[in-house]
Formats: structure tokens, C-alpha cells, sequence
């Protein structure tokens, strides 16, 4: 048992590892990249310059992968705390036994896990006026669009429980509201499923992200999710392969940014594995 719970915990802070670096490297990215430098073009790393080296236009790849933090991490967090609370509240619902909170829970996530999730964030996307472009609309969306499935498995949760019976039987026990709903069901039961739905959530947005980034710098066009003055994960990614594609050195960019996704994705498993029921 207690080897299982340090487990939990060492990959739960693994996974927070990289969540702050994320945000310190949102915090630190630049508002602009720095001017081209042709004399430094497709610097190596650890060469004596930049210490990622530098891209085809001697621009350090560092202040890529910061500007990157900067236009994922944020948003990924909101749309991560939107669907907690959504998940907190159809647990909460289903052991307060509140049958019209039920009923709309119930409606809700039939009506939105309708909905073609790519298409309405697309129409979101193309709706939004250009000096307004943020990842912040497009990923609250996607959460709402995802949220159905964290709801049902968080209710299902506190079904299993015995919902209504529950609460009663730790009242009996002399066991405050307030006690019984946020530590015994939230924290001691449902923190499981609201971490591990929550990395999914943040792990997705980041990746959307960049599938829109991406798509945005093959086509020549504005992106969807930032403003032209800041550049995503995704234009490592296309520069690097386009570059090796055709035959210039800028396999450290295109690995770069694959280990920035990688990192992303490490960080979401190392949330659910440290979430795991124990």
C-alpha cells in the first residue's frame, strides 16, 4: 500500500514538473522573436550560440518553444478547470440526489455529446475577428464539447458510492456538509476521475492547437489561435520538416518541437497514473 501511494505520488509530481515548467516558460516567453540572423543560420545546439540552436533564419529556436508555452498553457489550464467543475458538479448532483439537477446534467450532455466536436470548433475558430484570435475560446469550447464524458464517469462515481444514501449515512456520523461533499466525495472519490479527465482535457487543446497551427503555416494562412507576431509548436514542427525535406540541417528544430509534444503527452499519462485508484 505504500509503495503503491509513493508510486501515485512520484508520478503525479512528475506530471506537475512539467505542467510548471510549462508555465514558466509561458511566463518567460518573448513578445517577439528576435531579428533574423543570417550570419547564425541553422545553428547547431550546444555550438556556442543559442543553447536549442538556431532556425534557417538564425532566429533561436528557444524563443519558439517559449513563445509556444505561452499560446498552449493557459488556455489548456482553463479548459482543464472547466471541465473539472463541470465533473465536480454532476458528482455533487448525484449524491445530493437533486432529481432536476440530474435531469439537466442528463439533457446537457446529450445535447452537447451530439455535436460534431472538429466542426464547432472550426465555425468558433472562423467566427472569431481576426485582432481577437486566442486559444482560449477554441479550447472552453473544446472542454464543453468533452465535458459529457467526464460528467457521466464522475456521476457514475458517486453512484457507486450509494449517492443520497452516502451523505446520510455521514451525517449520522456527525460528519458537516461541507466535510462530506468536498473531502469525502471530492477529494476521497472523485479526484481520480476529475485529474485524470482534466489532463486528457489539457493534453487535447494543446494538440488541437497545434493541428490548427499547423494547417494554418502548410496553407500560407493566419493562424486560428494567436496573433502573426507569435508563433506556435507547430512552426518547429513544419519548418524542421519542410527543411529536411528539402535537404537543409534543421533536424534539431524538427526535434525540438517532437519533444516539446512528446513532453506534453508524458505529462497528461504521468496525471492519470498518478490518479490511479490505489
Amino acid at each position: 500500500m505504500r509503495r503503491a501511494a509513493w508510486k501515485s505520488a512520484a508520478w503525479t509530481a512528475a506530471g506537475a514538473s512539467i505542467l510548471g515548467a510549462l508555465v514558466l516558460a509561458s511566463l518567460a516567453a518573448p513578445e517577439f522573436l528576435s531579428r533574423p540572423n543570417l550570419a547564425e543560420s541553422a545553428l547547431l545546439p550546444f555550438t556556442g550560440g543559442p543553447i536549442l540552436g538556431t532556425d534557417i533564419r538564425g532566429i533561436p529556436i528557444t524563443e519558439y518553444a517559449l513563445q509556444g508555452a505561452g499560446v498552449v498553457t493557459m488556455p489548456a489550464l482553463v479548459s482543464a478547470l472547466v471541465v473539472a467543475f463541470l465533473a465536480i458538479v454532476a458528482g455533487l448532483a448525484r449524491c445530493a440526489a437533486i432529481s432536476w439537477a440530474d435531469t439537466a446534467i442528463q439533457l446537457f450532455s446529450e445535447l452537447v455529446g451530439a455535436l460534431p466536436r472538429l466542426v464547432v470548433v472550426l465555425v468558433v475558430a472562423l467566427a472569431m475577428p481576426a485582432e481577437w484570435r486566442s486559444l482560449f475560446p477554441i479550447g472552453v469550447t473544446w472542454a464543453l464539447l468533452a465535458a459529457p464524458g467526464a460528467m457521466d464517469e464522475a456521476a457514475s462515481t458517486a453512484g457507486r458510492l450509494g449517492g443520497a444514501k452516502f451523505v446520510e449515512a455521514l451525517r449520522a456520523h456527525g460528519f458537516t456538509a461541507t466535510r462530506i461533499y468536498l473531502y469525502h466525495i471530492v477529494w476521497l472519490n472523485l479526484r481520480g476521475v476529475i485529474v485524470r479527465q482534466s489532463a486528457d482535457i489539457m493534453m487535447q487543446v494543446v494538440f488541437l492547437e497545434i493541428a490548427l497551427s499547423y494547417l494554418a503555416e502548410s496553407q500560407q494562412q493566419p493562424s486560428l489561435t494567436h496573433q502573426d507576431s507569435t508563433f506556435s509548436w507547430a512552426r518547429l514542427l513544419y519548418d524542421g520538416y519542410t527543411a529536411i525535406v528539402g535537404g537543409l540541417p534543421l533536424f534539431h528544430e524538427l526535434f525540438v518541437g517532437i519533444t516539446l509534444v512528446a513532453a506534453t503527452a508524458f505529462m497528461a499519462q504521468a496525471f492519470r497514473r498518478g490518479a490511479q485508484a490505489r
